[in-house]
């Protein structure tokens, strides 16, 4: 049985084998068994879980990865934690690697803000506190009602090019855009490196035009505002038109790298690599410019639709990511990609948080802007 002396357990409420693999390195290294409970998909395309043993009583880890079909995994996880709740758990802890939507946690025109949407069914569902690995944007965990902790990817990443980028010392890191070039300086310092940072890519831009900003135009009444109708039928003395000073329009500047990669190992540093074009296009520059060897280093490996093709067919040397996300597929595709295994720091973290020992020994040396 997968029952330890201090009373815990650890679940997978994945429902695919390949994304049960994290979860069996975790448990292999807390020296306990996976529970046992089936996950699977009904003929309807139901979510249904099935615990196959008692939890009343116990603190509970649920291990989720997140595949390809993002969908499925979030209501694997909230149906697994809602019977785990109904079951009399004590504390249900989610740990989940790469937290999905991050990049949905500011407003956009009439979208709404879904990454604080499903930390509220997340408490909903039962959970009690959050293990995630590098949050698109850290300020998420305001969102949570609960404690979560944000490890951080970056000790591992930082070993692997120490040990297996051979000459690290002539690389020289680069951001792929100024947004990420916070990351960046903090790998260039720990490394003792130079810094670049690229600006002026192509950005995915959004059209004003077409969603009615601009409908009616903004066009001066000069016979003033005929005012507000009122329930009599009278208005309210006219006043005025309006004319409110308009935002001018981004123009992106060419394409520019500040820093000198001449000559230079480039290592792009980024938090998610999806879709790939950006990174093979920043590729493109940096060999322009100079550098004769591209890496590429991120916490989560998503490595959307043709992604595997687009990394091979380039001039990207190699892409390093962690096993946050499952990618075999991919690796097969491309041998390109590599993958550093960080199952050692989220068992870990599960072990203190079990035991009630601090957290700070996983975040050390760790500032506000890592």
């Amino acid at each position: 049985m997968n029952v330890t002396k201090s009373g815990y357990r650890v679940f997978s409420a994945n429902s695919t084998a390949a994304c049960t693999e994290l979860a069996k390195k975790i448990t292999e290294r807390l020296g306990v068994e996976l529970g046992k409970s089936v996950v699977f998909q009904a003929s309807n395309r139901e979510t249904r879980v099935d615990v196959k043993e008692s939890v009343r009583g116990q603190t509970i880890f649920i291990i989720q990865t997140i595949p390809r079909d993002v969908n499925t995994a979030i209501m694997e996880l909230l149906v697994m934690a809602y019977a785990l709740k109904t079951s009399c758990a004590k504390n249900i802890i989610g740990v989940i690697p790469y937290f999905p939507y991050s990049k949905q946690c500011k407003m956009r025109k009439r979208g709404s803000i879904v990454c604080k949407l499903l930390a509220s069914m997340l408490a909903k569902a039962g959970l009690t506190h959050i293990i995630t690995m590098d949050l698109h944007q850290k300020e998420v965990q305001g969102f949570f009602s609960f404690p979560v902790d944000n490890l951080r990817a970056s000790p591992f990443l930082l070993q692997y090019i120490q040990e297996e980028i051979p000459d690290y010392r002539n690389a020289i890191i680069v951001a792929k855009s100024p947004s990420a070039a916070k990351r960046a300086q903090s790998y260039a310092e720990r490394l003792r490196l130079g810094l670049a940072v690229m600006h002026g890519e192509a950005q995915c831009a959004e059209s004003d035009m077409a969603d009615g900003r601009h409908s009616p135009p903004c066009v001066r009444n000069p016979t003033g505002h005929p005012g507000l109708e009122l329930p009599s039928g009278k208005q309210q003395a006219p006043f005025p038109g309006i004319e409110l000073p308009m935002m001018m329009a981004k123009e992106k500047p060419p394409i520019t790298v500040v820093g000198d990669v001449g000559g230079r190992i480039a290592i792009i540093v980024d938090d998610i690599i999806d879709d790939v074009e950006d990174f093979v296009a920043a590729a493109e520059i940096l060999k322009e410019r100079g550098a004769y060897k591209i890496y590429i280093m991120a916490t989560h490996g998503l490595l959307s639709g043709d992604a595997p093709r687009l990394i091979e067919e380039s001039a990207i040397d190699e892409v390093v990511v962690t096993n946050t996300v499952p990618h075999e597929v991919q690796k097969l595709q491309c041998p390109k990609i590599k993958t550093v295994d960080v199952s050692m720091i989220l068992a870990e973290a599960i072990r203190r948080i079990n035991n009630g020992e601090s957290m700070a020994y996983l975040f050390r040396n760790i500032t506000v802007d890592d």
